[in-house]
């Protein structure tokens, strides 16, 4: 390690106390991967906050595994260092990922990920626009594919003729998830894609492929749903609170209802609720190979990826506050290394 000439301390933003979201930029030991496990010593060259994750071991304390030190952010871009000898990931390999929430996050210098979390990053993204992906592209693969009931396979004619079949209402059309839910469902066939969407965003996320906008300035979804729009067969929230509790007005018997913000049956209607709905709520995992079938329609550009803005790394107050706002288009990034 030595001849590779490391800092033996490194640059992080820290989150001192997990029950506060105050933040600092400070200097941290150089963490090591360790031999003969499948850790991976990776050079982050950008970061990217999640909105709400500040408060996650406050309010999921199982969440943190030992030894895990408040530096926020899941996912980057960067450059493999060290690597297990038996890794596809080797020293100089480009690669992406988001790292399990359980460990010490990426918004530092160097950082860790495993063989089993980590992708090639797309060769035609730059940096930036590939840390935007990994955590929205997992959560809207998983949300759409394992738990919504669509059919996988991109190029599969039988699964696509499925989808089209199939009608899929997502809130927060234009978020950081919003868009790769957006992207990845017209990439597998629906037909009708409703999103619910800003003013300044409707043309916008008719451009990813939303067939249907909501503009919630001027209907909110329970007033759609009532208004007698055809019902949805799997609606996905982003939101939570009333747009979730809208939700169930929104989906048709037999539908599917996914959060991931919080359990739908907290606001599944006492009185007439849809029919035997199958509601879930889900933390995503980071699956590297998920992330490599993505890579392959970024590469193709049959997906893009989407950036709200960049931040240096001194900004990462700035960058935070940007992706709490709750008015981020796509995904919010911290440049770590130029």
């Amino acid at each position: 390690m030595s001849s590779l000439s490391l800092p033996a301390q490194i640059r992080s933003v820290l989150q001192p106390n997990f029950q506060k979201t105050d933040l600092i930029l400070t200097e941290l030991p150089m963490q090591q991967a360790q031999e003969g496990t499948d850790e991976h010593l990776i050079k982050v060259y950008a970061t990217a906050p999640c909105s709400g994750e500040l408060l996650w071991v406050r309010n999921f304390p199982q969440i943190a595994l030992p030894g895990k030190i408040g530096v926020p952010c899941y996912d980057l871009s960067g450059v493999v260092i060290t690597a297990p000898a038996n890794s596809p990931f080797q020293p100089g390999a480009e690669v992406y990922t988001r790292t399990n929430a359980g460990r010490t996050g990426n918004a530092r210098e160097y950082t860790i990920a495993l063989t089993s979390e980590l992708a090639l990053k797309p060769k035609n993204l730059s940096w930036e626009e590939a840390a935007s992906v990994p955590l929205s592209a997992f959560t809207a693969y998983q949300a759409l594919f394992e738990h919504g009931g669509l059919e996988p396979g991109w190029n599969n004619e039988a699964s696509r003729a499925e989808n089209a079949k199939k009608r899929v209402l997502i809130t927060a059309a234009s978020g950081a998830v919003g868009v790769w839910l957006v992207q990845l469902a017209k990439r597998a066939g629906v037909k009708s894609i409703v999103g619910l969407s800003g003013p300044t965003n409707i043309d916008f996320v008719r451009s990813l492929g939303v067939t249907e906008a909501i503009n919630y300035k001027e209907q909110s979804l329970g007033a759609w749903a009532v208004a007698g729009n055809p019902k949805a067969d799997l609606v996905i929230d982003m939101q939570g609170k009333q747009t979730l509790a809208d939700a169930w007005t929104a989906v048709k018997d037999d539908g599917v209802l996914i959060s991931i913000v919080e359990a739908p049956e907290n606001y599944k209607p006492k009185e007439n609720p849809p029919k035997d709905v199958n509601n879930y709520f889900f933390i995503m995992k980071p699956e590297g190979w998920q992330l490599k079938e993505v890579a392959k329609l970024l590469e193709n550009d049959e997906a893009k990826a989407i950036v709200d803005s960049v931040w240096d790394f001194d900004e990462f107050k700035e960058a935070f506050a940007k992706s709490e706002s709750g008015h981020a288009r796509g995904k919010v990034i911290i440049k770590v290394h130029d």
